[in-house]
């Protein structure tokens, strides 16, 4: 089991416990802070960040290419699609279908893919893996563990700020792998300058350096 292992299944529970939450079942049926997403689908979404691992180790290695994880973000289709394009619709459609069952039973099922994950990733060597909708690309188990642990955190503090919670606290490495990816996704979006300025210099920093 890797460090990155360690740090996903850390920044997974840490989701499962913020599942669990009373705050989140009171609101489940009320808006999300995130635009046309409702808190039920935004768990629904946040949930599949784990969901996902026992149907990726599943599959055979595959035959298509290997790419580094920034390549991987230059070709996904949502990366720089706005609120209403066809692949935000459905991934707000497969956070509400995820979530149909309601709180308890999300939360439930969440706590039993990370015991199973826990046992089959630290078998798993660091191999290619991926997810079909992605497009003709895999990446190295590491790195899609890292793309999840960005979404788990991400979306953590996204349902805890729609539901009136503080933003669970994650362990220190994990948030330096988090930051290290989003500082390099917004290098690729808004260039190094308004990076650079917006972590050293207020008096120019520009309006924004949002990854996404």
């Amino acid at each position: 089991m890797t460090g990155t292992t360690d740090d996903f299944l850390a920044v997974a529970r840490s989701a499962a416990a913020l599942l669990r939450d009373p705050a989140v079942a009171a609101r489940w049926s009320e808006p999300s802070a995130l635009p046309e997403f409702g808190v039920s689908g935004l768990a629904g979404h946040l949930a599949y960040q784990v969901l996902a691992i026992p149907q990726i180790l599943a599959q055979p290695v595959p035959r298509e290419p290997c790419v580094p994880l920034l390549e991987h973000y230059a070709r996904v289709d949502w990366i720089d699609a706005g609120p209403d394009a066809d692949i935000n619709v459905r991934i707000r459609r497969g956070g509400e279908e995820r979530a149909v069952g309601g709180p308890e039973a999300l939360a439930a099922e969440v706590d039993a893919v990370i015991e199973r994950s826990a046992a089959d990733l630290a078998a798993e060597p660091d191999r290619p893996v991926r997810l079909p909708f992605w497009g003709p690309w895999s990446l190295t188990l590491d790195d899609l563990l890292i793309s999840r642990m960005m979404e788990l955190a991400v979306h953590s503090d996204d349902l805890a700020v729609s539901v009136g919670i503080p933003t669970p606290a994650l362990p220190r490495s994990a948030v330096e792998t988090v930051v290290d990816l989003l500082t390099r996704l917004a290098v690729r979006r808004h260039g190094p300058t308004g990076v650079l300025r917006a972590l050293s210099r207020a008096e120019r920093a520009p309006a924004t350096i949002a990854a996404f």
